[in-house]
């Protein structure tokens, strides 16, 4: 997922500017080229990364890390450009699976990362984060954390309104039109950025097709289901439901993934519908203010409630990297315990790794809970055949929600691209 998972921005910054633009900044003389005490790095980890690297710093003296930041559409962009120019950073953010223009499967498969499989953290993984991070049995990805998507909510807005996060579907609807009725809309929707459009579809598909059959990716694999014939059409008609309801802010397409932070943050929202990472964002905005997260019900029965979880996105290697020796220290520290913790105490997220010593925070008690008694599914589009699947559906989500598509036919387009494998 442009988690995964994962905005629609105009300018594609080049290569050369991507690196000149590095919040993480050099001294004055370092090289730019990425030399033997010099890496690079482009991440989507905004607001995590920046300690993590700084953690690495320290560890390595002498080591500085050219580092940018960049939303998930304006980076997927890039990216590739780079790795087919040759002027791709040494190490780079990549997702899981194969779901979008920056994941896995989509990187390893033209030759693009370096086989990770060597280091003493591949072996570890837990089957389920190891199958995404793989491309035929060979280890790509350093995923360091695991990630939900749900409503996380204001817990002091929440307070001021009086109202209490629902876990049924009815409950939610009178939840967002008590919300409504105060003048604090429910949730902060910014769907300007077209991957923030397929969180809350993904939210009300895991309870919604993966409740009543936990094989529809195996069916969908053996063209035995559909997307157009599936409840996940009823998901999407929840999902405008929720809008009709007035469950978001006025205007989602003119509100973009920046500004929906801030709605919730503030308490003009009283919550975002949204990965478990927006957490760390909300208390960057408003480090006085609770953040909960909690499942987004999809039915009236709380107990068939199933939220997405699965590997966020890690890191990988530069198959061409300027500093290979750097980089897989790198991808070895963010593996380390001391790496993986900084990361997602940073997130609001769990580690992907056993005995890390790792503190839940308690913002995500609920988001564990569902982990441990495997009330889970894998983001959707981590398992589907090529990235047009997703990109598709983001695209056609924005459309329906302008008014210039509709649900039919979007999931026939969706079935189409499916249908087109590899």
């Amino acid at each position: 997922m442009k988690t995964r998972i994962p905005t629609v921005l105009p300018a594609v910054v080049t290569a050369a500017a991507l690196l000149a633009a590095c919040s993480g900044g050099t001294k004055a003389g370092d090289s730019g080229g990425g030399g033997s005490k010099t890496l690079t790095l482009a991440s989507v980890d905004q607001g995590s990364v920046e300690g993590v690297v700084k953690a690495f710093e320290k560890a390595n003296p002498g080591v500085k890390v050219r580092y940018t930041t960049s939303g998930a559409d304006q980076y997927q962009q890039q990216i590739r450009t780079q790795l087919s120019s040759g002027t791709a950073p040494d190490v780079m953010s990549v997702w899981p699976g194969n779901g979008n223009p920056a994941a896995t499967y989509v990187l390893a498969k033209p030759g693009y990362l370096r086989d990770l499989s060597d280091q003493p953290w591949a072996a570890k993984m837990p089957d389920a984060i190891k199958s995404v991070a793989q491309y035929e049995g060979k280890t790509y990805n350093a995923i360091f954390g695991q990630n939900g998507i749900g409503a996380v909510y204001n817990q002091q807005a929440l307070e001021k309104a009086g109202l209490t996060p629902p876990d049924t579907w009815k409950d939610l609807l009178a939840f967002c039109r008590a919300a409504k009725a105060k003048g604090t809309p429910a949730f902060a929707l910014g769907n300007q950025d077209n991957w923030v459009t397929q969180l809350v579809q993904y939210a009300l598909v895991a309870t919604t097709v993966y409740g009543d059959d936990r094989d529809f990716d195996k069916k969908m694999q053996a063209g035995q289901v559909t997307f157009a014939q599936s409840p996940w059409s009823t998901a999407l008609d929840k999902y405008l439901t929720m809008e009709k309801t007035g469950c978001f802010q006025k205007n989602p397409l003119g509100t973009n993934y920046e500004a929906s932070q801030g709605l919730v943050a503030t308490g003009k929202t009283l919550g975002i519908v949204q990965g478990n990472w927006v957490i760390a964002l909300l208390k960057g905005k408003n480090p006085k203010g609770t953040f909960t997260f909690k499942a987004l019900p999809a039915t009236d029965d709380p107990s068939a409630t199933i939220v997405p979880a699965a590997a966020g996105a890690g890191y990988g290697v530069n198959a061409k990297a300027k500093n290979k020796d750097l980089a897989l220290k790198f991808v070895n520290f963010v593996m380390s315990p001391e790496g993986m913790n900084l990361f997602v105490e940073k997130q609001g997220g769990l580690p992907s790794l056993p005995d890390t010593g790792y503190a839940v925070d308690p913002s995500l008690t609920e988001l564990s809970k569902f982990i441990g008694e495997d009330r889970t599914v894998p983001f959707m589009d981590q398992l589907w055949p090529n990235p047009k699947v997703q990109q598709t559906m983001l695209s056609g989500l924005q459309e329906i929600f302008s008014g210039q598509s509709t649900p039919e036919k979007l999931l026939k387009e969706m079935d189409a691209d499916y249908k087109a494998g590899n």
